[in-house]
């Protein structure tokens, strides 16, 4: 079947994509989502577009596991595991000054008297908070997470893919227009001594692509 062929194909491109927000659920589970879009992407894929097909499910993929992580958040902290990692924070900055080396759990357990068991909870708990509001990106550099997702999906919501689907659509002058238009900012007048041509003509080549993209669209 040719589904289970795609799937086979880009089986390591869901899972580069997914293992990168593993925090959030179990890799099974997110598996599952990133075939979702995969498959999605498949379906609405069009060979005339000037993208490549890992580029363009990559868009997909990514969109669907966003959306589960937004929809699915699951695990919940409690108040006194987040104290407690605080508490195991500073108790581990003052042993590693005491001692001049990293401590290992048992040790910041014996000091605090808690079971080294609860201290491991604690810290894994809190790996599930920072990665809420943190990842990294190629650089190692941390991003927020919240925010990352938020600039994520204005070009990975459904409304947007659709768009981008529909500018596909549009011949290479239409695109050239459009995106001097609304990516760059120009004016018709801009736009007119640009391409070698009327003003009218721009306003009107204007008119006719946005009535073809809304009839798309709708």
């Amino acid at each position: 079947m040719i589904r289970d062929i795609v799937i086979e194909d880009y089986d390591r491109l869901i899972y580069s994509i997914i293992n990168k927000y593993s925090y959030f659920g179990e890799i099974d589970d997110l598996y599952q989502v990133g075939v979702v879009g995969l498959l999605k992407a498949f379906d609405n894929y069009n060979s005339s577009f000037d993208t490549k097909f890992s580029t363009y499910a990559h868009t997909y993929i990514l969109g669907e596991v966003l959306k589960y992580i937004r929809e699915n958040k699951v695990m919940r902290t409690s108040r006194e595991l987040v104290k407690l990692n605080n508490r195991i924070e500073k108790t581990r900055e003052i042993l590693m000054q005491k001692f001049m080396r990293e401590v290992s759990n048992s040790e910041i357990a014996s000091f605090l008297e808690v079971d080294e068991e609860l201290v491991n909870e604690a810290i894994v708990a809190s790996y599930y908070v920072k990665s809420l509001d943190y990842e990294l990106n190629d650089e190692g550099k941390e991003l927020n997470l919240y925010d990352s997702i938020s600039f994520e999906e204005k070009g990975y919501s459904s409304d947007i893919i659709d768009l981008r689907d529909s500018l596909d659509s549009l011949s290479d002058e239409e695109r050239r227009l459009i995106r001097y238009r609304y990516f760059d900012d120009r004016t018709q007048s801009d736009i007119s001594n640009e391409l070698g041509i009327s003003q009218v003509k721009v306003s009107r080549s204007e008119n006719k692509i946005l009535r073809k993209l809304r009839d798309k669209l709708n």
